[in-house]
């Protein structure tokens, strides 16, 4: 039994959540988003909460719970990505990047992210559909979207080209993100 999993989601005004054949559809302001769950979970919307419960649980005449679900770690994670899903269409999730080092940038072509990060080579990413990114100053990245997770997941793939290191601080980073700098060789 999960205890994020039996808290109920509040849904935001103007979104609406309908779910058919364990595929919930989430549509708000900022776009629309949908994914499927497993069919231990299940997913029912009242007026404006949505609950999810464990289907593998067993519970006796007044309501107790004889034997928990196998569907435990499930249960949680669904009920989070339904928040996050109501939260993405209502408000929207960003992230911001930074650049740094000596003629490190990057510049917007379409949908193609050109870097320079200190390769012999330039680097293009392709940005996917549904995540927007802004360069402003050529170093900095603002990326955003209504899914959590693909706005997480462009930043981190555009962090992996160039990882900060530790002695100059030249690399990628997120916003507010902290790295552990190192002193460096000692000469005589």
């Amino acid at each position: 039994m999960s205890r994020i999993g039996k808290q109920p989601v509040n849904i935001p005004d103007k979104v609406t959540v309908s779910v058919k054949d364990n595929v919930v559809v989430v549509k708000g302001p900022k776009g629309e988003l949908s994914k499927p769950f497993p069919k231990e979970i299940g997913v029912v919307v009242d007026a404006k909460i949505v609950n999810v419960t464990d289907l593998t649980e067993v519970k006796d005449a007044a309501g107790k719970v004889q034997k928990p679900g196998t569907a435990g770690a499930l249960h949680g994670t669904v009920r989070a990505i339904i928040r996050n899903m109501c939260e993405g269409v209502a408000t929207g999730y960003s992230k911001t990047l930074l650049i740094e080092g000596v003629g490190f940038k990057a510049a917007l072509k379409g949908n193609v992210l050109d870097l320079a990060l200190g390769y012999s080579h330039p680097i293009r990413y392709t940005i996917p559909t549904g995540v927007n990114v802004v360069v402003t100053d050529g170093t900095k990245l603002v990326i955003t979207g209504a899914d959590r997770h693909m706005v997480g997941q462009v930043a981190s793939s555009i962090k992996l080209y160039k990882p900060v290191e530790p002695y100059k601080g030249k690399g990628v980073r997120v916003e507010g993100e902290f790295v552990r700098r190192k002193e460096g060789k000692k000469t005589a």
